[in-house]
C-alpha cells in the first residue's frame, strides 16, 4: 500500500472513529462523574450517621469500596483517551517530529499489549473472586473486580483507535515486530536470564522499565510491561497474579481520598476560597518590597495538599498573582522559578495524597503524618522566605501602595470562611470525627455550601468537566499505584527487597547515614517516577528498616517526602517544573537557570529536617 492509499485509508476512517470518540466519552465520563458524586454522598453519609446521630450504617465502607475500582478504571480509561497519564516527555520533546510521531506509535503499541495481556488473568480474577461475597450487602465481589476487564478492553479499543487514526500502517508494523524482536530475544535469553539470578531484575525493572519511560510510554504501563515480561520470561508463575495484585493496589480503601481530594481542590478554585486566601495575604504583605513572592509561599502553604495535585495548586494560586507581580517589574523565569520551588516546598503538607499513599503501604498511622508534615514544609517555607528576602533587597520593585487598617479587615472577613477549611479539615481528622478518607467530603461539602451561600460563585457549568477530571486525574494516579503494587511483588519474590534491606541496614553512619542516603535515593526516584509510584515500590521495603534502625516512621516519611519533592521540582526531567513552565506561560529554558538557587535553599531545608527529627515528630 503506498502512502496515498494509507493516507485515503485513515481519512475514510475518521468519521466513524470520531463518532466512536464521542460515544466513548459518554459511556465512560457521566458514569465516572456520577461515581464520584455517590462516592461522596456515600461517605458523608456515614460521617453524618456515626457522629450526628450516633447510628453507623455498617454498608457505606463496602458499597464505597466497590464502586472505587470502577471509578479507578473508567478515570483510567478516561486518562488514556485525554492523553493525561503520567508520563516523562523530556526526550520526546527533543526529537524531530517524524521521530517522535514514531516512538509516540510505539508507546501506544506497547499499552495495547499490556492490556491484551491482561484481557484472559481478569476474566480468571473474576471467576475466583465470584464465589466471594461482601458481607453486609452479599454482593459477588466478582461484580467489584469486573471493572478491571471492562478498563482493560476500553483501553485496548481507545489504543487501536488512536493508531488507526494518528498512525501509518508502516509506522505501526515497524513498532510491532520492533516489540515482537524485543520478545523473541528475552525468550531466547530465557537460559541466561534465569542463570543471572536476581540479576535478571535489572533487565526487566531497570532496563525494560527505563526504555519504556524514556520513550514516553505512561509510567503506569511501563511498570505494568517489565512486570509482565519478568514474570512470563523468568517465573512459572501464573499472569493472573498481575490482576491480584493490582487489584489489591488500586482498592485499598484509603485511596478512596484520592478523588475526593481532587475534586476538593477542583471546588477550591471554582468557588473563590483560593483567592480570597491570596487577596487577604496580598493585603498585609503587598505593600512591602517582595511582598507578593510571600503571598505565593504562604498560599502556597496553605492550599497545597488539599487538591491532590501540584498543577491544581499551582494553577489555583499564580492566575492570582502573576499578573500583578509583573506590573512590578518581575521577570517571568523567576516567577515560575518560585513558583516550581513552592510545589516542592509544599509537599508535605496535609492532606497530601503522597502521605495518605504511605499510610496505606506501609501502615503508618494518617493521623501522625498529617500533624508531622507541617513543620518540615514550614522549614521549607522560610528557607524560600530568606532567600526571597535578599533577593528583593537587590530588585528595584514597583513600589505598592498600602492598605489601611478598614480595607484588611473587610479582605480578612470575606478571607475567613476560606482560611477555615485546612483548619476544618485537619481537625476532623485529628478529633476522630471522620477518618482520612472521609475527611475529604466534610471539605466537598463546607466548600459547597460556602461556596454558593457566601462566595455565591458556584458555576454549574463547571462542575460536569471538574466531575470528569477528577475522575482522569485519579484514575492515572490509581493506575500507577495497582501497576506499582504488581512490580513491587514481583521484586520482593525475588528476594530482593532482603538484598535491599541487608544493603541499606549495612549503610556506613547509622540511622543518620541511612536516612541520608535515602533522602539522595527519593530525590532521584522523585525526578524519575514522581511520588506516588517511589513510594509505593519502595516504602514498604524500606520503612522496616528505618523502623529496625531506630528511624522514627513519620520523621522518615517527612525525609522521602521532602525529598521526592525536590526530584519532582528539579530540571531536566522532573515534571512538576514543567508543569509549573505551562501554568505560569513561560518557556523551560527561561526558568531552568533560575530555579536552582530556590531548589538549593530547599536542598539545605532538607538536610536540617534530615538532621532534626523533632522537626517531624515532635508535635505526636
Amino acid at each position: 500500500m503506498n502512502l496515498s492509499e494509507d493516507i485515503a485509508l485513515r481519512a475514510g476512517a475518521a468519521g466513524p472513529l470520531a463518532a466512536f470518540d464521542r460515544a466513548l466519552a459518554w459511556a465512560t465520563e457521566l458514569p465516572a462523574a456520577i461515581l464520584v458524586v455517590l462516592e461522596t454522598a456515600i461517605l458523608f453519609a456515614g460521617v453524618v450517621s456515626r457522629y450526628v446521630f450516633d447510628a453507623p450504617l455498617t454498608w457505606t465502607d463496602e458499597l464505597a469500596s466497590i464502586l472505587f475500582l470502577w471509578l479507578a478504571m473508567l478515570g483510567a480509561v478516561i486518562a488514556l483517551r485525554r492523553g493525561e497519564h503520567m508520563r516523562l516527555a523530556t526526550f520526546l520533546n527533543w526529537m524531530k517530529p517524524a521521530r517522535r510521531a514514531w516512538v509516540e506509535t510505539l508507546g501506544t503499541c506497547v499499552v495495547v499489549l499490556f492490556s491484551a495481556l491482561l484481557l484472559l488473568p481478569s476474566y480468571q480474577h473474576v471467576e475466583e473472586q465470584w464465589i466471594v461475597t461482601t458481607p453486609a450487602l452479599e454482593w459477588h465481589d466478582g461484580v467489584r473486580v469486573a471493572a478491571v476487564g471492562v478498563g482493560v478492553v476500553l483501553m485496548i479499543a481507545i489504543a487501536l483507535a488512536r493508531l488507526i487514526e494518528r498512525s501509518s500502517l508502516k509506522s505501526v508494523a515497524g513498532c510491532a515486530l520492533a516489540i515482537a524482536a524485543v520478545a523473541a530475544a528475552l525468550w531466547w535469553a530465557r537460559p541466561l536470564l534465569m542463570a543471572m539470578g536476581n540479576a535478571n531484575l535489572l533487565v526487566f525493572f531497570v532496563g525494560l522499565v527505563g526504555l519504556c519511560v524514556a520513550l514516553g510510554v505512561p509510567i503506569a504501563f511501563s511498570f505494568g510491561i517489565a512486570t509482565l515480561a519478568y514474570l512470563a520470561m523468568t517465573t512459572s508463575a501464573p499472569l493472573i497474579i498481575v490482576v491480584n495484585r493490582m487489584d489489591e493496589g488500586m482498592s485499598h480503601i484509603i485511596l478512596l481520598a484520592v478523588p475526593l481530594f481532587v475534586f476538593l481542590g477542583a471546588l477550591i478554585e471554582m468557588t473563590g476560597l483560593a483567592r480570597a486566601m491570596v487577596d487577604f495575604l496580598a493585603s498585609l504583605l503587598g505593600h512591602v518590597r517582595g511582598g507578593l513572592q510571600y503571598v505565593l509561599l504562604g498560599a502556597m502553604y496553605l492550599v497545597s495538599g488539599i487538591s491532590g495535585s501540584k498543577a491544581a495548586d499551582m494553577a489555583a494560586i499564580a492566575p492570582a498573582l502573576f499578573p500583578e507581580m509583573k506590573k512590578r517589574g518581575e521577570e517571568d523565569g523567576d516567577l515560575v522559578a518560585l513558583l516550581s520551588a513552592s510545589g516542592a516546598m509544599s509537599e508535605t503538607i496535609p492532606p497530601s495524597l503522597v502521605l495518605i499513599t504511605i499510610g496505606a503501604v506501609t501502615g503508618v498511622s494518617i493521623s501522625a503524618l498529617f500533624t508531622g508534615g507541617l513543620m518540615p514544609a514550614l522549614v521549607g517555607m522560610l528557607a524560600l522566605a530568606v532567600l526571597v528576602f535578599f533577593r528583593a533587597r537587590a530588585h528595584e520593585a514597583v513600589a505598592a501602595k498600602r492598605l489601611d487598617w478598614a480595607r484588611i479587615g473587610r479582605l480578612f472577613l470575606i478571607a475567613l470562611p476560606a482560611l477555615a477549611l485546612p483548619v476544618v479539615i485537619r481537625t476532623v481528622v485529628v478529633e476522630g470525627i471522620a477518618t482520612a478518607t472521609e475527611v475529604s467530603t466534610v471539605g466537598v461539602v463546607y466548600t459547597v455550601i460556602v461556596g454558593l451561600v457566601i462566595y455565591r460563585e458556584f458555576d454549574w457549568g463547571r462542575l460536569y468537566p471538574i466531575l470528569v477530571g477528577t475522575a482522569s486525574l485519579s484514575g492515572a494516579i490509581l493506575l500507577i499505584i495497582g501497576c506499582a503494587t504488581a512490580m513491587a511483588w514481583a521484586l520482593t519474590q525475588s528476594g530482593f527487597s532482603h538484598s535491599l534491606v541487608q544493603l541499606m541496614a549495612g549503610v556506613p553512619g547509622g540511622k543518620l547515614g541511612f536516612v541520608l542516603v535515602s533522602a539522595l535515593m527519593f530525590m532521584v526516584l522523585g525526578s524519575v517516577l514522581e511520588g506516588i509510584p517511589a513510594i509505593v515500590l519502595f516504602g514498604p521495603l524500606l520503612f522496616p528498616v528505618a523502623r529496625a534502625l531506630g528511624v522514627h516512621e513519620v520523621h522518615y516519611a517527612m525525609v522521602a517526602i521532602f525529598a521526592m519533592g525536590l526530584g519532582l521540582f528539579a530540571p531536566p526531567f522532573g515534571v512538576g517544573f514543567y508543569a509549573a513552565c505551562a501554568i505560569g506561560k513561560v518557556e523551560p529554558d527561561h526558568a531552568f537557570s533560575r530555579v536552582w538557587p530556590y531548589l538549593g535553599v530547599l536542598f539545605i531545608a532538607l538536610m536540617i529536617i534530615v538532621a532534626v527529627p523533632w522537626l517531624s515528630n515532635g508535635f505526636l
